[in-house]
């Protein structure tokens, strides 16, 4: 390991030495706002003839709010510094001689009499960016996601479709990793993003080439949602309450489906202190039914059994969670933030169905048996949340700083599933009764150390990070009446333990030459898994030790054309419930297991990228491509004749290519349009190991989706916004997903002076054959054939209520789950 971390830096020497050459007549200056002293990041900075008044050169400010303009002929200048939310500055009289580099004293922007989210709605550029390392996306534009969850938001997004099961996808791959203000949460991304209210999002990032600095973790790349908080000094208020009218279609579901919900977020900030509390409940049902068809083949038998089923498939969700959050300046070098946590989440899962079995001969399609019954199949889990958080800055007097940061969790994770077949129609006698109760608490910690320091034009980071976390898994499985003669249940319950640790090193350096940005940067790291299971008195050990490197160019032609380039190499770790090999009994037809010997996804990413800017609006265009090792993938086998075993297993290889692009118009001062599509080619191929039994797969095919948003300001305190989701038909490994199609709509009046506004939605629209907001899963074997239809709820109305106290911009980093929400 040692020799590794050597040859790395050595790299990085190499990449300093090379990139510092002295520049002829420069300017270089620090941009921050003057009242928080934090650097603005994204500044426009120009140098312009004060005879013409044209644009000669300029910049944008950096993260850490600094600029450098170089190759400036000698004259007198005006330096202009604008950014959106903030009244320009001009300062007179820049004169530059031969070969002087000109040092400029800090310049401190205030903020503009308009407030920011006015500024949004009078022009479209603001809502979406595109820089060296990310897209960058203003949650306000999607009006259709207020009173509902970060999910709402994403799947607006041109790089992201949400399937009608919620899984989420970033360029065709299920696995990507979540950032909440820039902090890592090792979470299923579906379980994170819907305990996030859409109405707390300030911006969303889309990082699809990551550097060496963040977490290798997730195949598709990085989502970093960053929330509203913070203030000006004083106090400040943003609350927001949304409550559902009565469903307007009929499902026959037991239940009326509950929707309602708050959030408030309160700061609280001085010259040494930011304080944050943010509280919110959110319940949010969904109706629903569900449409199978299943059969196995017994070819020894020579019979076919068929038990397609028709019935409920409803959702009881509801969650809360309380957040603060306090950073502490003790002077301008050293700055603490602490935070807290604490938050429950609740779901119900009723499938209520009446199955038509019956047996034939596979040759003559004689009938040799029927049987029809009804099962209610109930699945609930519930996690309940502990999370504490430190972080500490020191900044040196040669402005580089230290980061040091700690969090730990605890999760406490439980749930039951329970199947009741009964006759049918009368529903009066239990015929067998089977539950799967189990417990699943988790803990786990991350340290991390981080440092930065100016270089030449650029900046030199590097760090180390440790995580660890640990599981301990119960899960048991009783059945009533016993069958008779008795079997051996012993399989289907026991005791799952993980555990985690992984050690992690890196070094990147990023900077400026002319019109070329770059950053690249080596990740090393070493990590252990082990799996103990109380079925097997072996341990399953893994253990691996990778470099992920990755490299970011972009060049900027002029104002109006640039191009990027990015790499990075990905890991996504398998999860403990694809782990878990004792199965649980998800439905009557089905029993869902992992394999402890599961091995993780590495994946190589690729992009090449073109972005205009012109007077009315904005384009993009990437060319992307990834190249999958060991992927995941879900699939079935028959377990017995009315049975179907859903595992875990690791095919061979994939591969997928494709284009995304994005437009963003404002035609007129009243309209603004955004417009996402993405297109890409997926190949699986190779052998799955499916419970001993080995299958070839070969499965490709194009997969298309496309986002389009559209808001019109009908007068000073009206506005209308429209969307449509739409995903293409998907290939998997043993079958298709079916397209799946999703428009909204919503009007929105300000009230109270611009402080408040009131929203009418119109969630899930659907008419005539449109069939919206369902999907169809089909798979298929040798001796199975699968297909089942998710129908959920339309044409859902909504009514949302927010009001705004004082103005509310990102500062705090509040905490968010770590570990433990991945696993719920």
């Amino acid at each position: 390991m040692s020799i590794k971390i050597l040859c790395l830096n050595l790299f990085f020497f190499l990449i300093v030495i090379n990139t510092i050459a002295a520049q002829n007549g420069s300017i270089k200056g620090f941009v921050q706002d003057n009242q928080t002293l934090e650097p603005i990041e994204y500044a426009s900075i120009a140098i312009i003839n004060p005879i013409t008044q044209l644009v000669v050169n300029g910049d944008l400010s950096n993260k850490t709010g600094i600029f450098l303009i170089k190759n400036i002929k000698p004259g007198t200048y005006q330096l202009k510094i604008y950014f959106i939310g903030y009244e320009t500055r001009v300062l007179e009289n820049i004169k530059i001689q031969d070969n002087q580099n000109i040092q400029l004293e800090v310049i401190k922007l205030k903020l503009g009499n308009q407030a920011l989210d006015e500024v949004v709605v009078s022009s479209k550029k603001a809502n979406s960016s595109n820089k060296i390392d990310k897209q960058q996306y203003k949650a306000s534009q999607f009006e259709t996601a207020k009173g509902g969850s970060a999910i709402d938001v994403i799947k607006n997004l041109p790089s992201v479709t949400v399937n009608g099961e919620g899984q989420i996808s970033l360029r065709g791959s299920n696995g990507f990793m979540v950032l909440v203000n820039g902090k890592p949460i090792l979470t299923d991304a579906a379980t994170i993003l819907s305990q996030l209210p859409a109405n707390t999002i300030q911006n969303i990032e889309l990082i699809t080439a990551p550097s060496a600095k963040y977490d290798p973790d997730g195949k598709g790349g990085i989502i970093n949602i960053i929330t509203t908080k913070g203030s000006t000094d004083g106090f400040a208020l943003y609350a927001n309450a949304m409550g559902g009218f009565p469903s307007t279609d009929d499902y026959d579901n037991l239940e009326t489906p509950k929707r309602f919900g708050t959030d408030v977020t309160a700061n609280y900030k001085n010259e040494k202190i930011d304080f944050s509390l943010t509280a919110n409940y959110q319940r949010n049902d969904n109706n629903g039914n569900r449409e199978g068809d299943v059969y196995t083949k017994d070819f020894k038998a020579n019979t076919i059994t068929r038990f397609p089923s028709n019935g409920e498939r409803s959702f009881d969700k509801h969650n809360y969670s309380i957040k603060t959050a306090l950073l502490y300046s003790a002077n301008k070098n050293n700055a603490f933030n602490f935070g807290f946590y604490l938050g429950k989440k609740f779901q119900a899962r009723r499938a209520d169905l009446v199955y038509n079995n019956s047996t034939s001969d596979l040759t003559t399609d004689a009938v040799l048996s029927q049987f029809t019954y009804f099962n209610s199949n109930v699945q609930t889990k519930e996690g309940k949340f502990t999370l504490a958080n430190f972080d500490y800055t020191h900044s040196f007097a040669n402005e580089s700083t230290l980061t040091t940061s700690a969090l730990y969790e605890h999760a406490n994770l439980y749930g039951n599933t329970i199947n009741l077949n009964m006759d049918y129609p009368a529903k009066e006698t239990v015929f067998q009764e089977v539950k799967n109760p189990y417990t699943n608490p988790i803990s786990g910690f991350r340290l991390k150390l981080d440092y930065a320091v100016a270089i030449a034009d650029g900046k030199l980071e590097s760090g180390y990070q440790y995580r660890n976390d640990k599981q301990d898994g119960t899960f048991g499985y009783t059945i009533n009446p016993e069958p008779v003669p008795l079997v051996d249940n012993s399989q289907f319950r026991g005791t799952a333990k993980t555990n985690n640790h992984i050690n992690a090193v890196y070094s990147q350096y990023s900077g400026k030459s002319e019109k070329l940005d770059y950053v690249a940067g080596l990740r090393y790291e070493y990590a252990q898994r082990k799996v103990i299971l109380s079925t097997d008195i072996n341990p399953h050990l893994l253990n691996f030790s990778n470099l992920f490197p990755s490299a970011n160019l972009l060049y900027t032609f002029n104002d109006a054309w640039n191009a990027k380039v990015g790499y990075s190499k990905r890991v996504q770790r398998n999860n403990n419930s694809e782990l878990n090999p004792i199965p649980e009994r998800e439905h009557s037809e089905t029993l869902e297991q992992g394999d402890p010997d599961l091995l993780p996804q590495f994946v190589d990413l690729a992009e090449l990228g073109i972005n205009h800017t012109f007077k009315k609006g904005t384009f993009f265009t990437t060319l992307y491509y990834q190249n999958i090792k060991n992927p995941v993938q879900r699939v079935n086998s028959v377990y017995n004749y009315t049975i179907l075993n859903r595992v875990y297993t690791n095919a061979e290889r994939a591969r997928l290519f494709g284009l995304e692009l994005r437009t963003n118009l404002n035609p007129k001062k009243w309209m603004a349009l955004y417009f996402g599509a993405n297109i890409y080619n997926y190949k699986i191929n190779g052998d799955l190991d499916v419970l001993g039994e080995i299958s070839t797969v070969n499965n490709s095919d194009w997969v298309y989706s496309l986002n389009a948003n559209g808001t019109f300001n009908l007068d000073k305190n009206w506005s209308l916004t429209a969307n449509v989701n739409y995903t293409s038909a998907k290939p998997t490994a043993q079958g298709e997903d079916s397209r799946f199609l999703v428009p909204n709509m919503s009007v929105k009046k300000t009230i109270l002076d611009g402080k408040g506004s009131i929203g009418f939605q119109w969630q899930n629209i659907n008419f005539g054959n449109m069939n919206s907001n369902q999907q169809r899963i089909t798979t298929y074997g040798n001796d199975f054939y699968t297909t089942t239809n998710y129908i959920y709820e339309t044409n859902v109305l909504l009514l949302n209520f927010c009001y705004n106290f004082n103005k509310l911009t990102p500062k705090n980093k509040l905490p968010s789950s770590e570990f433990g929400e991945k696993e719920f």
